[in-house]
């Protein structure tokens, strides 16, 4: 009678090619369970009266604030304002002033993020706030310098970066040139207004 058990040696490479085959289904399902950390990071394009800048946001490390500014730039919050406080060798600030100096009403204030593995570097973009901590809205700067007095940890809380500029410093750096004068209280404005006039989401398909 023919034994219908295979030998050993036979069974063995058989088992080892149907192991090989299933690898591939197990290291494409790791990966689909991993996917929003592999998510690219969202950039938004921001039009100026001096010109396009390209911010990438950092979601990994600050989710609150970049979906804070996210949602103020969905709903066209930014579009019209003005960078009201331009100082070089330091920062640009806008984000919370109409061209007139009227102050935008915002939602509620939101958590600091600041952390020290994401300082205020040149070219880096962050929350503006009060003195308390928790207290940054809509209002952003983005750093002209290396500005460590800023990070958290060096002089208390610090202020959040949430992004960098990736295209466009040479915008930011002719807005930094802006000759600035004082009005309605306020010191360091721009003599001729730096309207920010929109803020889009750039799709990364396109």
């Amino acid at each position: 009678m023919t034994n219908m058990v295979k030998p050993l040696k036979t069974v063995t490479p058989v088992l080892l090619m149907a192991f090989a085959l299933l690898m591939p289904t197990a290291a494409v399902q790791a990966q689909t369970n991993e996917q929003p950390a592999s998510d690219p990071l969202p950039k938004v394009r921001m039009v100026t009266s001096e010109g396009a800048i390209e911010l990438q946001l950092r979601p990994d490390v600050a989710p609150e604030t970049v979906d804070n500014f996210l949602q103020y730039a969905e709903d066209g919050f930014f579009d019209g304002t003005i960078f009201h406080r331009v100082i070089p060798g330091f920062m640009i600030q806008g984000g919370g002033f109409t061209r007139d100096l009227s102050r935008k009403s915002t939602r509620a204030p939101i958590r600091n993020e600041a952390k020290e593995t994401l300082p205020n570097l040149r070219g880096t973009i962050a929350m503006a706030r009060t003195s308390a901590p928790d207290s940054a809205t809509s209002q952003f700067f983005i750093n002209l310098s290396d500005n460590g007095f800023l990070n958290a940890g060096v002089r208390g809380p610090g202020y959040a970066v949430f992004g960098k500029v990736i295209e466009g410093m040479g915008v930011v750096d002719a807005i930094a040139r802006k000759q600035t004068t004082r009005k309605q209280g306020m010191a360091d404005v721009p003599v001729e207004p730096v309207i920010i006039e929109t803020v889009t989401v750039v799709d990364p398909k396109g």
